[in-house]
This record gives structure tokens, sequence and C-alpha cells, in this order.
């Protein structure tokens, strides 16, 4: 028996071509704007993860199951209803942010929003360090 595979790996595709290959315009600009923050948050080059998720950093992770693998610290992508950020800790240990945030929707790790303008980008800067600095923390 084979373990199963991660299949949301690093890419060698171009973010740059990913993100110019959109469609909606809105849509375009509101990545570059959250891929220059995560950059400059996270001091770490923007990859592609499978075929539609940017992605800052890599982390380790192993299950008491024994499955293990790599994965983004902090990401985004822009999915068709929702530009969909990933903030790995999930949103419990930061209900002050989500306050004051504006309009979006969460997942277990995914921040869901509309567009840039929804939500308050200072805010949205300091839930991605904080992000990045706890996933940092806990695993190197």
């Amino acid at each position: 028996m084979t373990k199963a595979q991660n299949k949301t790996k690093v890419t060698k595709v171009s973010v740059t071509d990913f993100l110019n290959s959109l469609a909606e315009e809105k849509k375009k600009n509101d990545c570059v704007i959250i891929k220059n923050l995560m950059e400059e948050i996270t001091g770490e080059p923007a990859k592609m993860w499978g075929p539609s998720i940017v992605g800052f950093g890599t982390y380790h992770y192993k299950y008491d199951s024994g499955r293990e693998g790599d994965s983004l610290k902090v990401g985004f992508s822009p999915r068709v209803q929702n530009l969909t950020l990933y903030i790995m800790p999930g949103f419990d240990r930061y209900e002050e942010y989500m306050a004051q945030l504006g309009k979006h929707k969460t997942g277990k790790s995914c921040l869901y929003i509309k567009q840039i303008e929804d939500v308050d980008i200072e805010v949205l800067k300091d839930l991605i360090k904080d992000s990045y600095d706890y996933m940092t923390n806990k695993y190197g």
C-alpha cells in the first residue's frame, strides 16, 4: 500500500503568467495587490502550488496517522466566486481581526472575499503577518 501524496505541490509555473492569464481585470488587479502584500509581509517569493494557488513559505506537517507532507504557510487563489486567502492556522485565534476585517466569509483555513475594497487592508495585513509568524514559529 502506497502513501497518499499531497496533490498540491510547488510547480515551476510562473506566478506572473498565471495572474496575467486571469480573464477578469478586477480580479487580476486584486490578486497582484495580494501577491505584493504577501511577498512584503513574508519576505518569501510567490510560488505556484498546483494549478491555481499562489503560496508563500513552506512548512512540513506530520499527522498522528503517519501522513506527512509540505504545504504553504500563507497563500491565495482567484476562484470564480471569491478571492480565497489561505490562513493555515484557521481563525479561532484571530477573532479581533475578523470582527474588524470587513465583508468576508470563512471556511476552516479559507478566507473568502469578493474584492479587496470589501476589507480593511491594514487588518488584512495584520492577519496575514500573524498567521505567517504563527506557522513559522510552530513549524520553523
